[in-house]
């Protein structure tokens, strides 16, 4: 069996890393290309774009995929919706592998948006040291932005435009609780701009911003494409693949397995 993994996330080297251990497997993990030196996962990798859906399409086809597990960022909409519809034309089984998202809890203040734009539209009402967790992809809707000043994190350097006020902090995470209370103090941070990537590596600056009183503001995540079936853990995703994609008991759209005889 030849599964694909639209990876770069931790849980798509997991994934891949177990499977190559299971063995009689060919794994091939896709990477976006879009950090200079990732972490490869283990069994083949191939780095860059496919060409959209005709050219997944003919990837699926000339490599004999029998089945593909989207486990990519949340918020990387364009491949997620692109996967599903080649899956779809190609009939190959496709699984979405989604981290479960952030729930804020006693002492948060999250002000959930839409998108970047919406979040660059109230970040200007909540404060004036602004801490950008977006990743370096995205920044121009911040860039007319001329009296916050920004710290924006990313494992890269951004490109322009930003905002005119800004530094730029190169790192990778995860990241601890007292990594992240020293730079929100030390940068005198009084609001958090974040997307929901959820997991736990990135997640200890909320509980930082909690401890602070620092409001937070979230961007929601894009929905999964209509009628892919959803786990929320790499064990899950492995029990779907080994145990056949179409097998009772499959993840449904909802993340729960499906009850024996349903569609899916």
């Amino acid at each position: 069996m030849h599964v694909l993994i639209l990876g770069g996330t931790t849980e798509g080297r997991r994934l891949a890393e177990i499977l190559e251990a299971e063995g009689g497997l060919r794994v091939t993990s896709s990477l976006a290309g879009r950090v200079d030196r990732p972490r490869l996962p283990a069994g083949e990798v191939r780095v860059g774009g496919f060409g959209g859906v005709e050219g997944l399409v003919g990837w699926l086809r000339e490599h004999r995929v029998d089945a593909v597990i989207d486990a990519t960022h949340p918020f990387a909409r364009t491949i997620s919706f692109n996967a599903a519809e080649a899956a779809a034309t190609t009939h190959v089984p496709l699984l979405a592998l989604r981290r479960p998202g952030w729930v804020p809890v006693a002492g948060d203040a999250w002000h959930g948006v839409g998108s970047l734009e919406e979040a660059a539209r109230v970040v200007h009402s909540l404060g004036t040291r602004v801490f950008l967790t977006t990743g370096r992809m995205g920044l121009a809707a911040f860039a007319s932005l001329a009296e916050p000043w920004f710290l924006v994190r990313s494992v890269d350097p951004p490109e322009p435009p930003l905002p005119p006020r800004v530094e730029v902090l190169l790192d990778r995470g995860p990241f601890t609780l007292d990594g992240e209370l020293d730079v929100m103090r030390r940068h005198r941070i009084d609001v958090l701009v974040t997307k929901d990537s959820g997991g736990a590596a990135t997640a200890p600056k909320l509980a930082a911003a909690r401890e602070l009183g620092v409001p937070v503001v979230v961007v929601r995540r894009p929905p999964t494409p209509e009628g892919v079936p959803v786990a929320d853990g790499v064990e899950a995703a492995r029990d779907w693949l080994l145990r056949g994609p179409h097998a009772p008991g499959a993840p449904g759209p909802s993340g729960a397995p499906e009850a024996p005889g349903s569609s899916g």
